[in-house]
């Protein structure tokens, strides 16, 4: 993957399989301390030990499809050879919780790419699910709860043009208004 948001998707769809109807994407970034932190956390299905142990290997997948998963094991490679951490916490029933720390200026941190973009596509494409999305920088927060914007639209669709176009907005312009898009 050449772009974090990318890896965002990809655990964001983990969490969807697992069958999560509630799923946190927080994106927290300090300039000073040169460090950017990605966390997903979902209400699903978790996992037990023993696949909580294995998940960081790409021969371990859910899929029948292929034998190989590799969305998790990137995301950690992806921390990690950016001078950052990975770590993942998981039990059966309750949910699990993904968070990648990463050096900013690291050379070999990937852009962050077009997360507002990834979040809204997960919005308007799962509509049965509830996000919670959070970025923070500098003392400045945004939030977007979709239970929130839910309460409000009524019956109203996610994927109405108008409805679309608002969310894409409103999550552009707290992104830029945040960390003013320097990542």
């Amino acid at each position: 993957m050449r772009e974090l948001a990318l890896n965002i998707l990809d655990i964001a769809e983990n969490s969807l399989a697992a069958g999560a109807k509630l799923i946190e994407i927080a994106l927290f970034v300090d300039f000073e301390k040169d460090e950017m932190r990605i966390a997903i956390k979902d209400d699903g299905c978790g996992m037990d030990e023993d696949t909580l142990a294995r998940v960081t290997d790409p021969f371990t997948t859910s899929r029948t499809t292929r034998p190989v998963g590799m969305g998790v094991p990137l995301f950690k490679y992806s921390a990690e050879s950016a001078g950052g951490t990975f770590f993942i916490a998981s039990e059966k029933g309750k949910g699990t919780t993904v968070t990648a720390t990463y050096c900013i200026s690291h050379v070999d941190r990937m852009p962050l790419g077009d997360f507002g973009g990834v979040i809204l596509q997960l919005i308007t494409m799962n509509e049965g699910v509830d996000f919670y999305i959070s970025v923070e920088s500098s003392g400045r927060v945004g939030a977007l709860d979709t239970r929130e914007v839910r309460g409000i639209l009524g019956d109203v669709s996610f994927r109405e043009p108008e409805v679309r176009a608002f969310l894409r907005e409103y999550i552009q312009e707290n992104l830029v208004s945040i960390y003013g898009g320097r990542l």
